[in-house]
């Protein structure tokens, strides 16, 4: 029903904010022609001074063969936006009613091979497509921001998806040059978001109860575990960091620790089951690999985390 992920040429965005205009050029850096939909021409000024920003990370980046910002066109007119669009990236404001009203006019407007993924951070697709005619074809295809740099984008269905939809996204996404999430479960905020928002939330009592100041959190995670998350993960990261013993280590060493209170956020019961779950999902991240080549490949990441950090900050030293 839906072409070929290879196939297609030409993207239709829908919004003008930083998202949009993320994706916009991240998807022209990738060789897209790209027609983005603007609800207001007062919008332009704001929106190319998004592409200008993206467009030099994104060309010191690489850009794919014969991508340019030439083959951007702005519009203000929905139906112009999606005319001959085979993909549709959905910016609009975090609004369920503005969304639920736009889904149901994209249906009406929209040929049905054509997936609609959504940018929405907080939105259950369930909902949006709630007044949508051809609701299978609507899937959520959430990016990290910035979209034009960060690789993630978290995909998952509405009740009334189809399952090939989401399959599909999850291809294109990946050609189009992203890293694609395939969802288990349709929950508020996703994956991504809900990690962050739990380290937020600590965050903020840390501050409200004069524990820390902003510029401690931040460098606390800056100098901690922001440069080893970005080679490991969270998972990975204990996995590895118990040596040998791998999780179950860490778990039964570490365990008792939950019921300590390093945050207010009640953490679960670690049942058996969880703890099955965390051991068996690492050992097969892990694989094969021994635990001396899993942490040397770590440290060689986080030095070129380090280092390019350094090189950048030096260049902006007076």
């Amino acid at each position: 029903m839906y072409p070929d992920p290879q196939s297609i040429t030409r993207i239709a965005s829908i919004g003008g904010g930083p998202i949009g205009g993320g994706w916009a050029a991240h998807f022209l850096a990738r060789g897209y022609d790209v027609t983005s939909y603007l609800h207001d021409p007062a919008e332009i000024g704001a929106f190319r001074a998004i592409l200008d920003t993206a467009w030099r990370s994104l060309t010191d980046l690489g850009l794919a063969k014969g991508a340019s910002l030439d083959r951007l066109t702005i519009v203000h007119n929905l139906k112009d936006a999606v005319q001959g669009a085979q993909f549709i990236q959905e910016s609009a404001p975090e609004n369920l009613a503005m969304k639920q009203a736009l889904y149901k006019t994209l249906g009406e407007i929209v040929p049905a091979d054509v997936v609609i993924g959504s940018s929405t951070s907080g939105l259950m697709m369930t909902d949006i497509q709630a007044e949508c005619a051809t609701p299978e074809r609507c899937v959520i295809g959430h990016p990290f921001n910035p979209p034009y740099l960060l690789p993630l984008v978290e995909i998952v269905g509405g009740k009334k998806t189809s399952l090939d939809a989401v399959a599909w996204a999850g291809r294109f996404y990946e050609i189009a040059g992203k890293a694609p999430l395939m969802m288990k479960k349709e929950i508020p905020g996703f994956v991504a978001t809900r990690l962050q928002e739990a380290l937020w939330r600590e965050a903020l009592h840390m501050v409200a109860n004069g524990e820390a100041t902003p510029e401690d959190i931040d460098i606390a995670l800056m100098n901690g575990p922001a440069p080893r998350m970005v080679a490991q993960g969270q998972c990975m990261a204990f996995h590895v960091a118990c040596g040998a013993g791998g999780m179950a280590t860490n778990l039964d060493q570490f365990g008792p620790a939950l019921k300590l209170p390093w945050t207010r956020l009640t953490a679960p019961e670690l049942t058996p089951e969880l703890r099955n779950r965390m051991v068996d999902g690492c050992n097969a991240i892990a694989g094969d690999r021994p635990f001396e080549d899993m942490a040397a490949q770590r440290d060689r990441e986080i030095v070129a985390v380090l280092n390019a950090l350094r090189d950048v900050r030096a260049d902006q030293t007076p």
